[in-house]
């Protein structure tokens, strides 16, 4: 395994693994021997960043969520995992009330961010949260509360690292300059949807009619190249199997010529490295010019080592020419 360091505050930054798990489905969809099984091979193979939500995974069971931190809980205390494996969890997007729709969420008001942190570090068995990200925006909120609130955990102790998920980029430097003028902790991580194929950024989104405020468009990955202490970690960069799976086809948002360009030279590259395409487009996040920290599921442990196995994938330097270079 392979670390790196997020976090610039010498008092709250973590080294974690360069490959972090996913736990959304672990408790609902993947039952908890599975789920214990692929956490513990995680950790064999040295991983140490696990992501979570307390919203987890609610639309599987018409529940209000909390079953992966629940579960992430009863592991750590089955095994007596402490801080050596860094978590993550997420608040703002859990159901108001029980149900499968994405509609009528807890939002990120003051009182919601500390009564829903709070119950989170219940769930998982932990005095501090070692990252907490806000899910989803909410207009409905002055910003200056938000950042007033999450600065607030971290003053106690409750909180290590600030991350942010699915926010216009406009937005999320909005906070990250309050929190400074203010002389506050911000948002450290960003924690979007990327991967090798690009999306169309100019459909509707299901919160905005501007677009997916979730995918990793041109304007952010601008950003991070500017601000270099800011980490990235990319959820479902695997396309739920659509790279590999004929029954899992790329949806219309990869409808565009690039795509095809893109999936030859990913092709190519796997052919000559004999590595599988999936592993290809680990590495190539991983050790691009902007690093990424892929954020993969799984539902079995062959799955796992598949991914596990990309972290010791070096692709030369005319390999990812040949992948960067497929754009048209």
């Amino acid at each position: 395994m392979r670390y790196r360091t997020i976090g610039t505050d010498p008092r709250t930054r973590r080294e974690v693994s360069v490959l972090s798990l996913g736990a959304m489905l672990f408790g609902t969809t993947t039952d908890e021997p599975t789920a214990f099984a692929i956490l513990d091979r995680y950790v064999e193979a040295g991983g140490t960043f696990i992501d979570t939500s307390n919203n987890y995974a609610f639309w599987n069971t018409g529940s209000q969520g909390g079953e992966s931190e629940q579960l992430l809980g009863r592991w750590r205390r089955s095994r007596g995992i402490g801080g050596e494996i860094v978590i993550a969890t997420k608040l703002g997007g859990r159901p108001l009330v029980p149900g499968r729709t994405f509609t009528n969420q807890e939002g990120l008001s003051a009182k919601v961010i500390r009564e829903s942190s709070e119950r989170s570090r219940e769930r998982l068995g932990v005095p501090t949260v070692d990252l907490l990200y806000a899910h989803i925006e909410d207009d409905s909120v002055p910003l200056a509360e938000t950042v007033r609130a999450f600065a607030e955990l971290v003053a106690e102790g409750s909180v290590g690292l600030l991350g942010v998920s699915n926010h216009w980029t406009w937005r999320v430097e909005r906070a990250r300059n309050l929190a400074a003028a203010a002389g506050l902790p911000g948002y450290e991580v960003l924690q979007y949807h990327h991967t090798y194929l690009r999306r169309r950024t100019d459909l509707p989104g299901r919160r905005s009619v501007d677009g997916n405020q979730g995918v990793a468009g041109p304007d952010l990955l601008s950003y991070l190249r500017a601000e270099p202490g800011l980490t990235m970690v990319a959820y479902t960069p695997l396309l739920s199997g659509a790279y590999v799976r004929e029954d899992r086809p790329l949806d219309s948002s990869f409808a565009h010529p690039g795509t095809a360009a893109r999936l030859a030279a990913l092709h190519e590259v796997a052919g000559q490295t004999g590595a599988t395409v999936n592993q290809v487009v680990l590495s190539w996040l991983i050790g691009g010019e902007v690093p990424v920290i892929p954020l993969i599921g799984a539902s079995s442990v062959a799955q796992l080592d598949e991914s596990l196995a990309a972290v010791d994938l070096d692709l030369t330097a005319e390999q990812r020419a040949l992948l960067d270079g497929a754009n048209a």
